[in-house]
């Protein structure tokens, strides 16, 4: 599976060709699906949020860039459906659109789903955005400890190996300093990006490439 893991979604042309790259088609001959999730784990999520992500309305460029076509997966409701149902809905896909929110929560309910167990047999590129991305990680850090899993901790699925400060220095989030990013780097037991929303990290066949068109930083132990 092929991975573009954004702080904001598609912000700049950079990041727009990147997704195009690894779709290996333009966006408009392509369907999407769209998990909403993570947002209603989030204690700032709302339905409202939810429907602004879906319909484009928010400022975080992915529903709205001129899919072929354009569904809904609510992981929530996937255990409740049989999986003759759905898996097909996700195997046939060429791209999966993950909104943000608390990537716990996102994790939680992508392994209870099974979608989890699908991932590395799936050819669709999976796009993130904020908490859609942090999930791919090992861990989030306490940081980002919002909604708490049954098991505790702060541990994500670790389809790559480094994890990722979203939002470096956005001007809404006094709380998300290069000096916070480094401090919070000290705790993850591994290698970590912090990333802007001018930024994404794009994963294809092992190699790893940073898409910037802003600032972001690697910390390394």
């Amino acid at each position: 599976m092929k991975l573009l893991l954004t702080s904001a979604g598609i912000k700049n042309t950079s990041i727009h060709d990147a997704l195009v790259d690894l779709l290996g088609k333009p966006i408009a001959d392509s369907n999407a699906l769209c998990i909403p999730t993570a947002g209603y784990g989030h204690p700032q999520g709302s339905p409202g949020g939810a429907w602004r992500f879906i319909t484009g309305q928010a400022s975080t460029p992915m529903c709205e860039l001129g899919w072929k076509s354009l569904g809904v997966l609510e992981l929530t409701a996937l255990p409740s459906i049989d999986n003759e149902r759905w898996v097909s809905w996700v195997q046939e896909t060429d791209v999966l659109l993950v909104n943000g929110g608390d990537a716990l929560y996102l994790c939680h309910w992508m392994l209870q789903s099974g979608l989890a167990d699908l991932l590395p047999s799936l050819h669709a590129v999976w796009v993130g955005l904020s908490g859609g991305s942090m999930v791919m990680t090992p861990r989030i850090g306490e940081d980002f400890v919002g909604w708490k899993p049954p098991a505790g901790g702060d541990s994500t699925l670790g389809v790559v190996d480094f994890s990722i400060f979203p939002h470096l220095d956005h001007e809404l989030l006094p709380e998300n300093t290069m000096a916070d990013a480094e401090r919070w780097a000290a705790g993850i037991q591994g290698p970590a990006y912090a990333i802007d929303d001018e930024t994404a990290i794009k994963v294809a066949d092992g190699t790893v490439d940073v898409i910037s068109e802003g600032h972001w930083k690697l910390f390394t132990r």
